[in-house]
């Protein structure tokens, strides 16, 4: 990630509206899993931590989180948390079947060995354990942001779901989010890449907005998340997908 766009990253990582909604959709999707106060939960690319905060905040108290950041690390650590370390998300050192869930939030894009990653992931979790991965979607979103935070690609509903595949995952939940901003984004993309065509300018899409804009961006995603209990949107900014893998399987495959 781009020095100067990470720096802002952790700045606003805690109240920013959109990892407020994200992280308001991560804990709705997990809230009704058979979790309990001494699961294994690992977060990956858990940056200045603020995920494992919050679930700390909830209850649960058998948490890990990495990241490749040293910096990001020594920031969770800043804020109280313990069980924080570097780490490469496709290289993980962890024993087979370690932990109950584990989530991605905003990773995987940035791994260049996509099925390594994946295959590690599989490996650490216990069989019935949960993975919940976020990425960004669609190709043609992509713009100067992708750039600064050195991402691989964006994803689909279809190429998550295919990448998923390679392992023995029971397939639970998967649907685009942020839907409701997803047309501003794509005319501010689109504009921003039409500059670009233009001229060598770019940069990422990371602003601090007002407070009351915040406040009111937050609340939509709220919103937003709570009906996705009932209906899955046609598109959207990112794509999820909540698994669980095979109760049978006790090792990651060949």
């Amino acid at each position: 990630m781009d020095i100067s766009f990470e720096q802002k990253y952790h700045i606003y990582e805690e109240q920013h509206w959109w990892f407020l909604g994200r992280r308001h959709m991560l804990h709705q999707c997990i809230q009704h899993l058979p979790l309990n106060a001494d699961s294994a939960l690992l977060d990956i690319g858990c940056a200045g931590g603020p995920l494992l905060i919050e679930l700390e905040n909830r209850g649960f108290h058998n948490l890990t989180g990495i990241d490749v950041s040293a910096p990001a690390i020594q920031l969770a650590q800043k804020r109280g948390l313990k069980n924080v370390q570097v780490m490469d998300g496709a290289k993980l050192a962890f024993e087979n079947d370690s932990f109950d869930l584990i989530i991605a939030s905003d990773v995987l894009e940035h791994i260049q060995d996509e099925e390594k990653a994946l295959h590690e992931w599989f490996r650490v979790l216990r069989p019935g354990g949960w993975l919940l991965v976020f990425v960004p979607a669609y190709n043609f979103l992509w713009s100067a942001h992708d750039e600064a935070n050195q991402h691989y690609r964006r994803y689909t509903l279809t190429s998550l779901q295919n990448a998923l595949k390679k392992q023995a995952w029971t397939k639970q939940k998967k649907a685009y989010w942020n839907f409701t901003l997803f047309l501003p984004v794509l005319f501010v993309r689109m504009a921003q890449n039409l500059v670009r065509s233009t001229s060598s300018s770019g940069e990422h899409n990371l602003k601090k907005p007002s407070a009351w804009i915040n406040k009111l961006l937050f609340q939509l995603l709220k919103i937003e998340n709570k009906l996705l209990k009932w209906i899955n949107y046609p598109f959207g900014v990112s794509v999820f997908c909540l698994c669980q893998k095979n109760s049978n399987s006790h090792q990651a495959n060949p």
